[in-house]
């Protein structure tokens, strides 16, 4: 349940629509993130950016919203830019594996650039493991 206030702002310009979510993401206010997102698909926009450096604490259902967002906007044939995603946010990302689906850009932009200098290193080797018994 949320403490604490939660909002979902939304605008479309020019064919960019931009859904800035502020507060806890959670199971009382996934749904709103739903209809921020329906309302700017409606407007049939380009692109869609998802702004969440105000998002505090998102939980299963808060990140089962984001995933459901995602695939509205891909639906809808729009490119989806994610922004600000918090450390909170980024771990709940990894540890379900969806940390490659959503992705803040300027993360996917320093992944890309550091691609190219790892590319023939070796994989890193630690001591070999006994055999279970």
């Amino acid at each position: 349940m949320t403490a604490h206030a939660f909002e979902s702002r939304i605008a479309v310009r020019t064919g960019v629509a931009r859904v800035t979510l502020v507060g806890e993401l959670d199971l009382d206010t996934a749904p709103h993130v739903r209809e921020a997102v329906a309302a700017c698909l409606a407007k049939r926009p380009k692109s869609l950016c998802l702004d969440l450096t105000s998002v505090g604490f998102c939980d299963c259902a808060g990140l089962n919203a984001l995933l459901a967002a995602r695939i509205s906007v891909l639906e809808a044939g729009a490119a989806l830019v994610v922004e600000g995603i918090g450390p909170q946010l980024a771990r709940l990302l990894t540890l379900v594996g969806a940390d490659d689906i959503l992705t803040d850009e300027r993360v996917r932009q320093a992944r890309r650039r550091r691609a190219p200098a790892e590319a023939g290193r070796p994989l890193p080797t630690g001591p070999a493991r006994p055999p279970l018994t």
